[in-house]
Formats: structure tokens, C-alpha cells, sequence
């Protein structure tokens, strides 16, 4: 009998709620403020991290999740009777846990041939963050749940993660520019006209695809692009920061133009807020 356990990380912006409802395991990340390090999920929750990113002057750093961490999981789920171990990582364009992963499958099955054939380990690049994946691995817990096979689940995540994209919009470029993600004179001009760069995640990378010029044009701006490609016969989630009111005036324009609601509304984590900063609005979709 076949025993598949889903494992994803803590950039992926799953909620406590599905976590714990479809026993999704989740590999957090540590965050360093300085001489303070802290995990995600454990020692804060959202409104805490942007909390502590706005009286934070510096620049937070995100460690990997390790070689080491990945091998002690591997051991244990072999122990447990695990036939099947699907993790789904964080961009591997931005960390390298997806290879960390990778490394340490390899030397799971050198240290343990009698584990070949019998617990196998698939590892999904999503080449994404967020919800741009965490939509799609809870969607496979469910799958499981109604009895799908391994190899279903990886494709349709896959497949899931290889057509989301993620529009969305930055309130302010402070903390961009802190990151390094931006300049910092653009930054500082942007901020003092008022102009909004339109980012958007999509094949592993986050580009600059817009200019928008005034807050009240920041929807619109996302929902026309959106509908370029989006696949409309396919769900979509709403992406937010710290206020949750911009995220349901985001989510009944979108209604009004796809022509149904979202299905979920994620508020971005600390892998994302660390360079976005906690004031953030978008779209999560499937491109056709």
C-alpha cells in the first residue's frame, strides 16, 4: 500500500488551516534581523514579520533550507513507511534549497540502497513563490486525499507551477531598493512621483513590466494585463500584504472582469515581504 507525503517550504504562503487540514509538511525558513535569528510559522506569523520589518533599519537575510535538513526528513519518512515523498521548493533561481534537495536525495540512496524502489523522492522545482505554487501543492494534498497517485500529483503541480503567474504591485520601493532588487535612485524617484513598478513572477524570474502612475490605476493596470493570458476556465487567488482591504477591492474588480471570485486570498510571507515590504497587492492565475 502506498504511503505519499507532500512536502513543500514556507515561501509557498500556505495557511496554518490547510497545513494542518490535508497534513501538508512544511520546511520553514530561518530569517536574520541582524544578531536575531527567527523561523517563519514558529516565531512570528504575518502581521508580526511586517511588523518587525518596519522597525528593522537594516536588511533581513533568508538562509537556505540545508543539504543536512533535507537528509534527516529523507531518513525519517523512510523509517515511517513513506512510499512516495513529494517536495515542492521555492524558486530555485532564488535559493538553493531546490538543489539542497537534490544533493541530498543523492546521498540518501548511496547511504541506503535498500531504500531504491521503495521510497521514491520527487522534487519539484516551482519556480515561482507564494501562492504561485502553495495553490497548487494544497490542491494535490487534496488529490491525494481522493486517492490520485504520486505521479498524478507531481504532474498536475507541475504542469500547475509551469503556467502561474503572478502580477502584482508594490506600494512603496523602500524596501526593494533595500534588497537591492531596484536602484536606489530609481527608488527614491519612483517614490516621489508616485510611480508603481507592475512586477510580474513568471518563468522563474520577476520582471519590471509596467510603470503606473497614481494609486487609483494600480487594479486595473494588473487586471488588464491578466487578461491577456489568463485561462479563465481556471481558479485564481488573490495576493496581499497588510491590508486586507485592498486585497477585497482587488477582489471584486477582478470578479467584475473575469467574471467569477477568486478563490482564496494569500497574504504574502516573510520570504516575500523581505523584498516587496509589507504594503502589496496582486493576481495569481493560470496562463493559457
Amino acid at each position: 500500500m502506498s504511503k505519499i507525503v507532500l512536502m513543500t517550504d514556507s515561501a509557498s504562503d500556505i495557511s496554518a488551516e490547510n497545513e494542518k487540514e490535508y497534513g501538508i509538511k512544511i520546511i520553514c525558513f530561518q530569517h536574520i534581523f541582524g544578531e536575531n535569528v527567527y523561523t517563519s510559522r514558529v516565531d512570528f506569523d504575518h502581521k508580526k514579520y511586517y511588523e518587525m520589518l518596519d522597525a528593522f533599519d537594516g536588511i533581513p537575510s533568508t538562509s537556505q533550507i540545508t543539504m543536512f535538513q533535507f537528509q534527516e526528513i529523507y531518513e525519517q519518512e523512510f523509517a515511517d513507511g513513506c512510499t512516495d515523498l513529494i517536495y515542492v521548493s521555492i524558486n530555485s533561481n532564488a535559493s538553493a534549497t531546490n538543489s539542497n534537495a537534490h544533493q541530498a536525495k543523492r546521498m540518501f540512496y548511496d547511504e541506503h540502497p535498500e531504500a531504491v524502489g521503495k521510497m521514491n523522492i520527487h522534487i519539484v522545482d516551482s519556480g515561482t513563490y507564494t501562492c504561485g505554487y502553495g495553490y497548487a501543492v494544497v490542491e494535490g494534498a487534496k488529490m491525494i486525499r481522493n486517492g490520485a497517485s504520486a505521479e498524478e500529483v507531481v504532474n498536475y503541480i507541475s504542469d500547475w507551477c509551469e503556467h502561474s503567474r503572478v502580477y502584482f504591485v508594490m506600494y512603496t520601493l523602500k524596501y526593494a531598493a533595500k534588497s537591492g532588487r531596484i536602484n536606489g535612485a530609481a527608488a527614491f524617484l519612483g517614490n516621489a512621483l508616485g510611480i508603481k513598478p507592475l512586477m510580474l513572477l513568471k518563468d522563474k524570474s520577476i520582471n519590471d513590466v509596467a510603470k503606473i502612475r497614481g494609486e487609483k490605476n494600480i487594479l486595473k493596470t494588473i487586471l488588464s494585463h491578466t487578461m491577456q493570458d489568463m485561462d479563465t476556465q481556471k481558479p485564481y487567488c488573490i495576493v496581499y500584504g497588510s491590508d486586507f482591504e485592498l486585497a477585497k477591492e482587488m477582489a471584486d474588480a477582478a470578479e467584475q472582469a473575469v467574471g467569477y471570485p477568486p478563490v482564496d486570498f494569500c497574504p504574502i510571507g516573510a520570504e516575500i515581504a523581505a523584498n516587496t515590504g509589507p504594503k502589496l497587492v496582486g493576481l495569481m492565475y493560470y496562463a493559457h
